[in-house]
């Protein structure tokens, strides 16, 4: 093995020269989720909680451990018997009758000395009408049962402006509950989609085709023959099958069988397994490689119009022009290629061999994907982009409410998903009565009638409704700590894929039934 190999084997496999930092070692699970370019969105987020509930508690926990920049608390609240009976992160009797805020952030901040918290003892109202530029200044804000006309009022002001950030409604009776983000744009690089990007082995780059067509089987020795990596193996093979039948790709079953036992009848020995394995990955040689019908959609998005694209628009939608542009100029109509390729039976020579082909090649596309740019953007994004170009997605959000008012949804999704509906719109009515008189329990009876006024006279509750209606009944006020365990965990984590831009939230609203254990989502 040369030296040059040998480097190239410590550069592929990013080998540590020195230990890691405190931080990289604390974090060092969640690194491997969301990078350092994850790692240091977070820490740069600043995260508005509204009230200091156990839910909230629960939800700020697992924010605060992997280690957002900064959160605030806004409850004006003092702690309750019942708060000290249900909250983990309250101290018992020692905290009744303090302000639950100064009480959650004082405990939640012991989890991370590397995170700000901050409690905020005013009333909703008084910001909402005084000071509302203070709430837009938060990364995302995140509410937990909150008062009807409170919810209403705070989810239009997060609406009246795309630049505002995410809201994220949180609502629990008992063992149910639903969640719902409010956003207006959502764009995404780095999805981590299951689906590979192609090896463009039905459309070799010319040194990949170069390579392979330089193969000469019969002059090799075992060993040297049992290493050749699937994807020149492939690549060769095609060719052969084309020169051999008119330039056409094997298309019938009987051809595809064909193809295969072609590339098992090149083998030297029974045991060479990259042969096995060429054989088990011949399908890439008939899947077209093209561009994605996802990313396809996305061409057509209107922000890529020549009157809204401008200087003032996200970087991503530059980014995403770019790559249209790239696709239809490529001549292959194909997305910019990867450098990373996946594991297979080689030795180190060969694959380092192919791993430089394709690294050269990527650098090639890059830099012609670059020159469709009409505005900077950081070298980062760009790499991180066109890495991730075959899973991009672009998400766009409804404000809250907007499903309850829309007849037509409700019906389709009782009738679809009556388990999930009937939770949701259980937990509806309950907001609503809450909002009419607070000094009275709501029955079984009352709930039925407010959520029947919201689907429409006229239309019949499913079954289904009965054992929704008895649980938000039977605990309207009721905040259990598994519930709010649970839901601290689930929206946590959505809450970090919208602060991160990686992975794809939930979209709709998110129904946890904890009594059947499942969720579900509707509306979206």
């Amino acid at each position: 093995m040369s030296s040059q190999d040998s480097q190239d084997i410590v550069t592929a496999t990013t080998a540590i020269e020195s230990a890691p930092d405190a931080k990289t070692r604390r974090y060092d699970r969640q690194l491997r989720l969301w990078a350092a370019t994850g790692q240091s969105a977070l820490e740069s987020s600043r995260v508005l909680v509204i009230s200091a509930s156990a839910t909230s508690s629960s939800i700020l926990k697992n924010l605060v451990l992997p280690g957002i920049g900064h959160f605030t608390i806004l409850d004006h609240a003092k702690v309750s018997h019942s708060d000290a009976g249900n909250n983990f992160f309250l101290e018992g009797s020692d905290s009744i009758g303090k302000y639950r805020s100064e009480e959650a952030v004082r405990l939640l901040s012991e989890l991370n000395d590397g995170v700000e918290g901050r409690a905020n003892t005013r009333t909703l109202e008084d910001i909402l009408e005084s000071q509302p530029e203070w709430i837009t200044s938060f990364t995302i804000v995140i509410a937990h049962n909150l008062d009807h006309s409170l919810l209403h009022k705070l989810s239009a002001l997060l609406w009246k402006d795309s630049r505002y950030p995410p809201f994220v409604v949180v609502r629990s009776a008992g063992f149910l509950a639903d969640f719902y983000i409010q956003f207006h744009e959502h764009t995404i690089i780095e999805s981590h989609s299951e689906t590979s990007p192609s090896l463009r082995i039905d459309k070799p780059f010319p040194a990949l085709r170069e390579l392979a067509l330089s193969l000469e089987y019969d002059k090799m020795d075992p060993t040297e023959h049992g290493h050749i990596p699937y994807v020149v193996i492939l690549v060769r093979a095609l060719e052969d099958w084309k020169n051999s039948h008119g330039n056409s790709l094997p298309k019938s079953y009987d051809e595809r069988q064909q193809f295969k036992k072609g590339i098992l009848a090149l083998k030297m020995k029974a045991d060479e397994e990259n042969f096995d394995e060429a054989e088990a990955q011949a399908y890439r040689c008939w899947t077209e490689t093209k561009i994605p019908s996802e990313i396809a959609v996305l061409f057509s998005d209107p922000a890529l119009s020549a009157d809204t694209l401008n200087t003032n628009t996200s970087p991503f939608f530059h980014l995403l022009a770019a790559l249209k542009e790239f696709a239809d100029q490529s001549g292959t109509h194909t997305l910019p290629i990867t450098s990373t390729l996946p594991d297979m039976k080689s030795d180190t020579q060969n694959y380092i061999q192919l791993q430089r082909l394709y690294k050269a090649r990527a650098e090639e596309e890059k830099q012609a994907f670059k020159s469709y740019l009409r505005v900077p953007v950081d070298d980062a994004m760009v790499d991180s982009f066109v890495k991730n170009a075959h899973a991009l997605v672009v998400l766009r959000g409804k404000i809250w409410g907007a499903f309850d008012e829309n007849k037509g949804a409700l019906v389709e999704s009782l009738s679809t998903m009556p388990k999930e509906t009937c939770i949701h719109l259980a937990l509806s009515a309950l907001s609503l009565l809450q909002a009419s008189d607070t000094s009275v329990s709501p029955s079984a009876e009352s709930i039925r009638a407010r959520m029947q006024s919201i689907v429409g006279q006229s239309i019949k509750l499913p079954d289904e409704a009965d054992d929704a209606i008895g649980e938000i009944a039977r605990a309207p006020f009721s905040e259990l700590p598994n519930t709010a365990a649970f839901l601290g965990g689930m929206v946590a984590q959505e809450v970090i894929k919208m602060i991160t831009k990686q992975y794809v939230p939930v979209k709709g609203y998110c129904v946890i039934d904890l009594i059947e254990t499942w969720t579900g989502t509707i509306g979206a």
